[in-house]
């Protein structure tokens, strides 16, 4: 018994070296040189698309060989390019000269493309072109620096190779726009809500989704926009979080069958004590709420998420009910909400606060509760390096126009 234990364990440690080994081998950079001028590939959201070019006889850190393609450092993922493009560094070529430090961080900031923009060796447009960077790609900026003329160039890195941007080609990041919703209604049915502002036609609606689908906008999973906000993935350009509150009967009946044509995602933030154990009658003239029937009815479009169990009340003064309540009692209500509706998704990891009140006592029992992000009513868009648990949104309200709503996701 103790020799083939000992047996096992030297296997065990073999087998651990060898695969240490092939981790070093994947993870150590090979340098090679282009052939000739070859496309990019990199995973973009949920999809792998052309990311760009690099021009013949140019350097890149190759990270990995399959039987294809080799793998290079893409942004916060990876790239592919063909393998037989490849060679290894032909003449005397120093390549520290040519790449940049693989270990410098990113700064909390991105670029975004609308057009396929040259990659420049040097700040300097005189320069020589290493490649392109392709249209509506987000792509992560190491420094920016002005020149001679006080034009502004952005510094990345691409397979471990530096390039600079012209601003005269691409554009700072000013973060990616959350939108929100509440109730839908048709006009003709609605009697009762034509003065609350956060009901939105369906008229309204359906343009502004169109709106979006013509101008080519991904609609992104709160999981996308944490690993934006984390500087852990790859996004388009034209990227928009599309999110409902409360959970009301009418985003099943109207906005659900927009969105699903149209292909997008989108995010239901869910008050689980109103839920409801078999549908209703639909009643135009009354708040309802969605029953479990239609919640799981909703899913291939919607992700469930939190908006609290019993919080979503007005207290003294109109005030949100959590603002007068300990933390104990906080942390409870999320944990419980988090329970109720584990039966539609086991990751209710994303908060949205009760008419957007909050303070720290709901920041620490968000934390807590084991939420990784939560939403409020502040105005805004969401940046990088931003407090995960206090995201700024978009509110689209029933008075804004199909041109306000434009500005407000493009600007």
């Amino acid at each position: 018994m103790g020799i083939r234990l000992i047996v096992c364990l030297l296997l065990f440690f073999a087998a651990s070296v060898h695969a240490s080994l092939l981790r070093e081998q994947r993870e150590a950079p090979r340098y090679m040189q282009t052939t000739q001028t070859s496309v990019l590939l990199a995973q973009v959201g949920n999809r792998v698309i052309t990311v760009g070019t690099i021009n013949e006889g140019q350097i890149l850190a190759v990270t990995s060989v399959a039987s294809d393609y080799s793998e290079f450092s893409f942004g916060f993922g990876t790239g592919f390019i063909e393998k037989n493009h490849l060679q290894a560094v032909q003449g005397k070529l120093r390549v520290e000269d040519r790449l940049g430090d693989l270990n410098k961080p990113f700064s909390n900031r991105n670029l975004v493309t609308f057009r396929d923009v040259p990659l420049y060796e040097a700040p300097d447009a005189r320069s020589n072109r290493f490649g392109t960077l392709a249209g509506n790609l987000r792509y992560p900026v190491l420094s920016t620096l002005r020149d001679r003329l006080n034009q502004t160039w952005f510094q990345v890195r691409i397979g471990g190779r530096l390039a600079w941007i012209s601003s005269l080609d691409a554009r700072e990041d000013q973060g990616i726009p959350v939108l929100t919703y509440h109730h839908i209604l048709r006009d003709e049915e609605n009697s009762r809500f034509r003065q609350t502002s956060t009901t939105t036609s369906v008229r309204a609606f359906s343009n502004q989704m169109t709106w979006l689908r013509d101008q080519g906008y991904a609609t992104l999973t709160l999981y996308q926009l944490e690993g934006y906000l984390r500087n852990q993935m790859n996004l388009p350009a034209r990227a928009v979080v599309i999110t409902f509150d409360d959970g009301l009967k009418s985003v099943s009946r109207y906005a659900y069958p927009i969105l699903r044509d149209y292909g997008f995602n989108a995010t239901a933030f869910i008050i689980s004590s109103r839920i409801k154990r078999h549908p209703q009658k639909w009643d135009p003239t009354s708040l309802q709420f969605m029953s479990i029937a239609e919640l799981k009815a909703i899913q291939d479009v919607f992700d469930i998420q939190s908006h609290t169990h019993f919080l979503h009340r007005l207290g003294a003064g109109r005030h949100p009910v959590l603002l007068s309540r300990s933390y104990h009692n906080i942390l409870f209500d999320f944990e419980r909400s988090r329970r109720a509706l584990a039966q539609f998704n086991p990751h209710v990891w994303y908060l949205s606060y009760p008419f957007g009140g909050y303070d720290d006592k709901a920041l620490r029992a968000a934390r807590d509760a084991g939420f990784r992000m939560a939403v409020t009513t502040v105005r805004g868009k969401v940046k990088p390096g931003d407090n995960p648990f206090l995201l700024k949104r978009l509110y689209i309200l029933r008075t804004d126009s199909l041109e306000t709503m434009a500005g407000l996701v493009s600007h």
